[in-house]
């Protein structure tokens, strides 16, 4: 508001950043195990093979070896000792190099830099993977980070990820020796099985002095071992859970592997597999059947309010259908199995009540769950998992979007709960770290033929694909879910996922399959006389037309869409569509029409407490007033807009730039180049972390 006129010079200086908005640095690296022995000289290697490259160089290390050895650990320990180097954060991606049969094998490096991404604070995520790459360098070009890339397949899967500035360092593990990547520029350790003193210190914590008094079997055990620090741990478990039983014993029961010792120069399959069986065999009975369910599930990650949920009996099944206990309380007799199995090595910890198995392990487990549970106790199993994502969904939707409206009556049942979360912040988290085991999770329903709640799940989600926006899980998700919902007669359904999906479609730049989706909701939605969702796919189509230019068509979608959702009374829809109006008319040069839709959706989202609609909203007012000569008042709008996103639930970095941007464009037009200037290289600073794209035209601007 102004009160009359201003005499002098009026100047907006640009807000600093509150230090509170600072995105923490991401520390993604799984926890060292406390059985970490003998590997100091393959510390000072790596300390070394660093020390020898050029300071302008960027660092790459790799780090190769058998599986179970411990190439990870390792390099964990390692990284442990210089955090202090990387003030910029730790970031972890487990590559998948040597997926189990029936996996998805190799994780493509897209699907890794989208995480990467997100991590660093990246509100949009590019479709394409070359897309990806160069944001990934643009974000990390000054950055002191550690990029840990774990399991590793190829070369050629790691290139995109590495790191080029020399203030960072990328850090490689894997099976193969990856020399195509000394193309790179890449420094490779080789990592042996322990020394015969540490590898008999690593059986004598489970073994006691039984390894002093048994020298020569205690030998014979590393050496069947091969040296390999987890199936050592596996031993040690062994002789730790059989107090009695000699190494003589233990070495025998080793020696009847089902394969040539020889094996072991290959992968080491052969002892780890004998191993396996023999510490699966001394499980109780309650560790041994949550091994094998947890083996059944499609997710590589586990926490504690999962397993509960696994082992919880589902209504009308007799408790020992799911875990055979004389116990009332499920969540002692969880705690129980779940030490069992980390005593037994059999889980890793890899945080407060999360769990993960080591990837030899895995497949063993999924092995003994196939082989000794009966189908329906696997359908339990799974359905146990499905209901539990369902639940979980459930509640972060209900946090985050409580303005997404509930599907049709008849939704499914659910069996299991979860722990409701403190606030957005966890919601989005658990969204965000269990989207592996909800794509999981929505894969099996569609496959077991749970047609409602594979829709479901797929609709409860949708926090996840709106905030993260990663394109290929959002458009198979959805694609998932539209078949399920038309196999289950779902027109509800049906439309949900069609208007859903066609938003992640369009995110993809696949315009025109994404308007075939918004053509079939209407129709649907036109046939059961659903206003809303005819508005919605509507307004969806006259989007598409905004960001392909034909501006009259889309005007045209909006007014429709206007007038249906003031029709049903839905405010909120049709605040929304006058902004989309309102950017119309700024396209076409219509400033007034422009200011007038956008001053009319300010005013009803705020009422509605729709804080970050509204700040956006404020934002494009304030740019179209600058457009229209009134440069104080759009400068006024803008410096209002910046502070909302800059904290608060109305935080954005994309528009905290767009902001940024529009400032310096506000501030040439009155002849503050200075000015203008310091907009626009922090506008830049901004693009750079998110959009190519956009960085390169606040560039050329500023070269000009």
């Amino acid at each position: 508001m102004q009160a009359r006129d201003i005499h002098g010079g009026v100047h907006f200086h640009l807000p600093a950043a509150p230090a509170e908005s600072r995105r923490p640095a991401p520390c993604q690296l799984p926890p060292v195990t406390p059985r970490f022995v003998g590997r100091e000289g393959d510390l000072r290697a790596l300390d070394a093979l660093r020390g020898e490259r050029p300071p302008h160089a960027a660092q790459l290390l790799v780090v190769s070896g058998l599986a179970g050895i411990g190439k990870t650990s390792l390099v964990c320990r390692w990284l442990q000792e210089h955090a202090a180097e990387f003030p910029d954060g730790q970031l972890y991606a487990d590559l998948g190099g040597h997926a189990a049969d029936g996996e998805a094998g190799p994780v493509p490096p897209g699907t890794v830099l989208e995480g990467f991404l997100i991590a660093l604070g990246a509100p949009a995520v590019p479709e394409s993977t070359a897309q990806r790459s160069a944001l990934w360098r643009s974000l990390t070009s000054r950055l002191r980070l550690a990029v840990l890339l774990d399991n590793a397949f190829s070369a050629a899967q790691t290139r995109p990820l590495l790191l080029g500035s020399p203030a960072g360092v990328t850090l490689v593990t894997s099976r193969n020796r990856l020399t195509g990547l000394r193309v790179e520029g890449a420094s490779v350790h080789c990592l042996e099985g322990l020394a015969p003193e540490p590898a008999a210190a690593l059986l004598a914590l489970g073994g006691g002095t039984r390894i002093a008094r048994e020298p020569a079997a205690t030998d014979q055990v590393v050496r069947l071992c091969g040296r390999l620090p987890l199936a050592l741990c596996l031993a040690s478990a062994q002789l730790a859970a059989r107090p009695h039983r000699s190494v003589a014993d233990l070495a025998h029961s080793l020696s009847q592997g089902r394969a040539p010792l020889d094996t072991l120069r290959v992968d080491g399959e052969a002892v780890m597999r004998t191993a396996l069986d023999t510490s699966y065999a001394l499980l109780p009975r309650e560790a041994a059947a949550l091994y094998r369910r947890l083996g059944l599930l499609p997710t590589d990650r586990y926490d504690l309010h999962l397993v509960t949920a696994l082992a919880r009996p589902p209504e009308g099944a007799p408790e020992a259908a799911v875990v055979d206990v004389e116990v009332a309380d499920v969540a002692v007799v969880v705690d129980v199995a779940v030490d069992a199995l980390v005593e037994a090595h059999l889980l890793e910890e890899t945080g407060p009540g999360t769990f993960r198995f080591h990837d030899l392990v895995r497949p063993h487990a999924e092995r003994v769950g196939k082989n000794e549970e009966t189908p329906a106790d696997q359908e339990r199993a799974l359905r146990s998992f499905v209901d539990w994502c369902l639940a979980g969904a459930a509640g972060a939707e209900r946090i985050l979007t409580p303005s997404h409206r509930p599907p049709e009556p008849g939704a499914p049942e659910l069996a299991v709960s979860v722990r409701p979360f403190d606030g957005p912040e966890a919601a989005l988290g658990w969204l965000d770290s269990h989207r592996g085991g909800l794509m999981g999770a929505l894969r099996e329903c569609s496959r077991a033929g749970w047609d409602t709640r594979c829709w479901y799940l797929a609709d409860r989600i949708w926090p996840l694909f709106l905030r993260f926006r990663p394109s290929a899980l959002w458009i198979e998700a959805h694609r998932l879910g539209l078949d399920a919902a038309r196999r289950a007669g779902s027109r509800a359904g049906e439309g949900r996922m069609l208007t859903s999906g066609a938003i992640g479609l369009r995110d993809a730049g696949r315009y025109a399959e994404s308007a075939d989706w918004y053509r079939q909701a209407r129709e649907l939605a036109v046939g059961d006389g659903d206003v809303r969702q005819q508005a919605q796919a509507v307004n969806g189509l006259g989007h598409l037309c905004l960001l392909t230019g034909e501006l009259a068509l889309a005007r045209a979608h909006f007014e429709h869409a206007l007038r249906l959702r003031e029709s049903i009374g839905y405010r909120r829809g049709a605040a929304l569509s006058r902004r989309r109006l309102g950017e119309t008319a700024l396209a076409e040069g219509d400033l007034e029409a422009a200011s007038r839709y956008l001053r009319r959706a300010h005013a009803d989202l705020t009422a509605l407490e729709e804080s970050y609609e509204a700040a956006r909203v404020l934002a494009l007012l304030g740019h179209v007033r600058d457009r229209a000569g009134d440069h104080t008042g759009g400068m006024a709008d803008l410096v209002e807009s910046l502070g909302r996103f800059r904290s608060g639930s109305a935080r954005s970095q994309h528009w905290e730039a767009r902001c940024l941007e529009w400032l310096g464009q506000a501030a040439e037009a009155q002849g503050q180049r200075a000015q203008a200037v310091r907009y626009n290289e922090a506008a830049l600073e901004l693009f750079r972390q998110l959009n190519p794209a956009d960085a390169e035209r606040v560039a050329a601007r500023l070269r000009q």
